[in-house]
């Protein structure tokens, strides 16, 4: 519960963003009291989504720098402020559009379908983006005979692989430092010591594969092995009547999904799997955001249009119930 102080802090935010036509917006993985004080808490693209259509003038949007970049996309016109712009991403770092743009002189006439994790003048480049709760779909929504680069993440694309049975897929290897860090043989040790427990697994970690291999040669359980987004976690702790869940993403998504299910044990498999960078922005930063309007987050204009492009194409393919990384 709420102490008395931090309810105070929360009444003075809160004010503080009328005041200044402001709306919070907050990622899974922010800090609980980021999350608890936000107007809208979810993953990257619902919440760029959101903030398309909100009244408010000034986003404040606390996650980390592509995240408030591909909201600036989705929502030129407004002013998007994300409270500390070192807040970057390592997945979002391992390719560049001049990388991106050398690759496809080496794969003329391939696709490009890239996860929303990446920065806005990669997603330039690209023909489609993707999520993680969709990236089967937009894959599978291309020509058969047509190649695929799949970037950045490589855990992704392998799921990704391994669901459509694709030869001519290229997978760029880059990755999360957090969730390639959350590996199988955690995973194993975790299920062994915890047998009954149902598993909440993100495409993201490296133990994706090898949950997927484990679970097909009986070594965990697969009717209770679920490689799911992070909304798509949210939908199943709602439903689940296990009374312990291993989770495989990043420690701040277990907020949520304790808030949405109090009776369901939810316990990380990678108690260490912190990311700094989300954990950069804290209360402090958030208020001196909504009384100063800083860091301010801009994208030329020319690069945010052809950003939208890949986006929207995403979208118009079939958007899920619910999506993102």
């Amino acid at each position: 519960m709420t102490s008395p102080v931090d309810q105070q802090w929360a009444e003075r935010i809160r004010a503080l963003a009328a005041e200044k036509d402001a709306v919070i917006l907050a990622h899974n993985y922010q800090v609980p009291e980021i999350q608890d004080v936000a107007h809208h808490v979810g993953d990257s693209l619902a919440l760029s989504r959101v903030a398309a259509t909100v009244p408010q003038s000034t986003i404040i949007f606390c996650g980390v720098h592509f995240m408030a970049e591909t909201a600036k996309i989705l929502s030129y016109d407004k002013t998007i402020i994300i409270p500390d712009e070192r807040a970057g991403c390592s997945l979002a770092e391992t390719i560049t559009a001049e990388q991106l743009r050398e690759w496809k002189a080496q794969h003329p006439g391939a696709v490009v379908v890239s996860y929303v994790n990446t920065t806005a003048a990669v997603k330039a480049e690209t023909d489609i983006c993707c999520t993680s709760s969709n990236a089967v779909e937009v894959v599978q929504s291309i020509p058969a005979d047509v190649p695929v680069l799949f970037c950045p993440d490589q855990f992704l694309g392998a799921h990704v692989q391994r669901m459509t049975k694709r030869k001519n897929m290229h997978i760029w290897m880059g990755e999360c430092h957090v969730h390639a860090g959350i590996n199988g043989s955690e995973l194993k040790a975790m299920v062994a010591a915890e047998p009954e427990a149902e598993l909440f697994i993100h495409p993201e970690c490296g133990c994706a594969t090898s949950a997927m291999y484990l679970a097909s040669e009986g070594v965990v359980p697969q009717e209770r092995t679920h490689i799911l987004s992070t909304g798509g976690m949210l939908d199943a702790a709602r439903t689940t009547t296990a009374k312990k869940v291993l989770v495989a993403t990043e420690t701040g998504m277990l907020h949520q999904l304790r808030k949405v299910n109090v009776t369901t044990d939810f316990q990380p498999v990678n108690r260490a799997a912190v990311c700094k960078y989300m954990k950069m922005i804290t209360p402090e930063k958030l208020e001196n955001a909504l009384m100063n309007g800083t860091d301010v987050v801009d994208v030329p204009r020319d690069i945010a249009d052809r950003a939208r492009a890949s986006v929207e194409r995403m979208i118009a393919i079939g958007t899920p119930s619910r999506v993102g990384e």
